[in-house]
């Protein structure tokens, strides 16, 4: 997990390969890290996206930075939270797996996320960022080309979450390993 690093920030200041986008499903923009990102990236981002056609819950695109400093934006739709019982949970997963492939396919080495569904979509910090942690882990040591991945946490109170299940993330790993 050196690799990880959890950032208080703005995910649009973040010079990597991609940043990922938490995005709805029409790819045109909309509220929270979705709308700062295609104000940012300037109006060749939302016609990249209409010429995409759009995106799936669970699924991912991959568009140009156009003005951001990030070369891509990888765009995932993530689920809209209705109480646990719709597949919430392994969407958010999918989300998170999408990203990583699509980061492969075009040689992205660093990559910033957001925290995804977690804003307007309403998915419980408590669930959404083990979720994550998982699969950042799982990518980081299924791709040792993967050089940095950031999580990048606008809010306090979302920084604070990822932080406290890191420390409990990597003291499970350090049991299991036996350290």
């Amino acid at each position: 997990m050196e690799r990880l690093s959890i950032v208080r920030g703005d995910i649009t200041t973040q010079t990597v390969d991609a940043i990922v986008n938490a995005a709805n499903s029409s790819l045109q923009g909309g509220s929270g890290v979705d709308g700062a990102i295609h104000r940012r990236a300037g109006p060749e981002l939302a016609e990249a996206g209409r010429r995409l056609g759009g995106c799936r819950t669970g699924e991912a695109r991959i568009t140009p930075g156009f003005r951001l400093p990030a070369r891509f934006v990888i765009h995932t739709v993530g689920p809209v939270w209705r109480g646990g019982e719709y597949g919430e949970h392994d969407l958010l997963a999918s989300c998170y797996r999408a990203c990583f492939a699509l980061a492969a396919t075009h040689d992205v080495r660093t990559i910033a996320f957001p925290s995804i569904s977690t804003g307007i979509y309403r998915f419980p910090l408590d669930q959404a960022v083990p979720i994550a942690l998982r699969e950042i882990a799982a990518a980081l040591q299924q791709r040792p080309e993967l050089a940095e991945v950031r999580v990048i946490c606008f809010e306090e109170a979302v920084y604070a979450a990822y932080h406290g299940e890191l420390a409990t993330f990597k003291q499970r790993a350090e049991y299991l390993s036996g350290s």
